[in-house]
């Protein structure tokens, strides 16, 4: 066999191998129901953050006893309040962070 056609169809072959590595890479990457892909956990890591940080703020709230959870922009909220205007606030608080689709508020009144 002539050594352009032998180099001619490795080449073929480890081009192919490439593509389908970085293929199942990519699907690898991609997010489930159930899942978030990199991308997003990232971007829901920041939305906790910012929500959190402006929970700590804010004098109105306890932000130390509220925890907060984002999955693919819907934010919970969870732990325990003094009053009504409390877990309002906080929940008016998550709404007004940048990314949030949705909050579920499951603060419970002391």
């Amino acid at each position: 066999m002539d050594n352009n056609k032998y180099f001619y169809i490795i080449s073929r072959w480890v081009f192919i191998a490439v593509v389908m590595i970085f293929s199942a890479n990519l699907v690898g990457c991609g997010s489930t129901p159930t899942q978030s892909s990199t991308g997003q956990y990232i971007d829901d890591s920041a939305i906790t953050a910012k929500i959190k940080a402006k929970l700590l703020d804010d004098p109105h709230v306890r932000g130390t006893a509220i925890s907060v959870e984002t999955f693919k922009g819907t934010v919970q909220l969870s732990g325990f309040a003094n009053s009504k205007d409390e877990i309002s606030k906080a929940e008016s608080i998550a709404k007004g962070v940048e990314g949030v689709r949705a909050v579920r508020n499951n603060i419970t009144l002391k």
